[in-house]
């Protein structure tokens, strides 16, 4: 029995595994992560395992509907110069769409609910996107922190917020990815769970238990769109700021 609606975010390792200091044992958390991520997988080997259809199977047309949405998405965003950056984008899309549906299933594991998944993956690409600028425009890109026509006089505070505003993206984006999945599992368990207590007691109370059940079925439809916003989200935010690195804008 789960007792705290917390108890559903515990890693459980798996099979343990260290390498000196470092424990790098494969968890709950691991497995879910490569299961999300291998039933995409086999979603587009079926689409594509016969090469494509002039007229699409059902798995085919789900795939290209995918496609289409993330090419159209680089395409706005980012421009002609965002084509070589899409396989990027596509994988970042799906992976963190397999992480949160995957975590919807009942008794599962909601990998991107932890801070440290969704932060690795943000300060990761803030990383990647900070030197794709210097690489692209060499010094030039800390032209970036200084905003154009502003006075001179204003500089050093200029610099210095802009500094840190830009460095914030490698926080904001893994926050927001935890803080709405995390809190709206969170929620989903303590309203189930106080519909299964009135279930128990039994009489009225058990007749009541339907309100916060079907509170819970609305709440468990909520979290599936959330689950996908949030995954648009992640990518257009890095849509936007590899726009930035590129164009300086």
């Amino acid at each position: 029995m789960i007792n705290s609606p917390l108890d559903q975010f515990a890693i459980n390792c798996l099979i343990p595994f260290r390498i000196g200091a470092f424990d790098i044992s494969f968890t709950n958390s691991s497995l879910f992560l490569l299961t999300g991520t291998g039933l995409f997988c086999i979603l587009i080997w079926f689409a594509t395992i016969k090469g494509g259809r002039l007229i699409p199977s059902r798995w085919q047309s789900i795939v290209e509907l995918i496609y289409d949405f993330i090419y159209d998405m680089v395409q706005n965003q980012v421009g002609p110069a965002g084509r070589p950056y899409f396989p990027f984008i596509f994988t970042l899309f799906v992976f963190i769409l397999g992480a949160n549906l995957i975590g919807m299933i009942p008794y599962s594991f909601t990998s991107t609910s932890h801070i440290v998944v969704t932060f690795g993956l943000s300060l990761s690409i803030f990383i990647g996107v900070t030197l794709l600028g210097f690489l692209t425009h060499g010094l030039h890109f800390l032209s970036f922190f200084l905003p154009g026509g502003a006075p001179l006089a204003l500089a050093p505070l200029l610099v210095v917020l802009e500094v840190v505003s830009y460095s914030f993206r490698a926080i904001s984006l893994g926050v927001r990815l935890f803080a709405n999945m995390m809190a709206g599992h969170t929620l989903v368990k303590i309203l189930s769970g106080f519909s299964w207590t009135m279930l128990s007691v039994g009489g009225l109370l058990g007749v009541g238990a339907l309100g916060p059940f079907l509170v819970v079925f609305a709440l468990t439809g909520l979290e599936l769109g959330v689950a996908s916003l949030q995954a648009y989200v992640f990518t257009i935010l890095t849509c936007i700021y590899l726009n930035d690195a590129i164009h300086l804008h």
